[in-house]
């Protein structure tokens, strides 16, 4: 079975990725506090960020995509509310493959516990509010 998939509702939550991480990192949100525990530069020059936002935008995409799809799966599977499981889709795929795989790697290179939660905190509010967006906007045959 290939599961329908409301392009538009994921073109919306790739976007919401986008405005997400913008909003997150900006610094008087959580910018300067990542940017110390991360050992990233802040000042460097804009165009050094290009390949990374290209890369944020393919993946996003990628992730909204899988959600969509995970979402449809999960709603003919258990029925119900299409907009509930799609927010329990994205809470249980985060917990599971994201945030399980942040502790770990985060372990391993020793970064600080408080860098590991502010990501997996930023990727959590990502993909709930993909969640809410897909779940709004189910496939057609929904």
């Amino acid at each position: 079975m290939v599961p329908e998939i409301n392009y538009w509702a994921v073109l919306l939550a790739t976007a919401s990725s986008m405005i997400v991480g913008s909003i997150w990192y900006t610094p008087k949100v959580f910018g300067t506090r990542w940017s110390k525990l991360a050992n990233v530069d802040m000042d460097r020059p804009a165009s050094s960020a290009t390949m990374a936002i290209i890369t944020t935008v393919i993946v996003s995409f990628i992730t909204a995509w899988v959600l969509a799809g995970a979402s449809a799966i999960a709603w003919h599977f258990y029925g119900g509310s299409f907009f509930w499981g799609a927010i329990i889709t994205a809470v249980t795929l985060w917990a599971g493959f994201t945030a399980a795989r942040f502790i770990t790697h985060d372990a391993f290179e020793g970064r600080p516990t408080a860098l590991t939660t502010l990501n997996i905190a930023h990727e959590l509010v990502t993909v709930v509010i993909m969640g809410v967006l897909i779940g709004v906007w189910p496939p057609a045959l929904a």
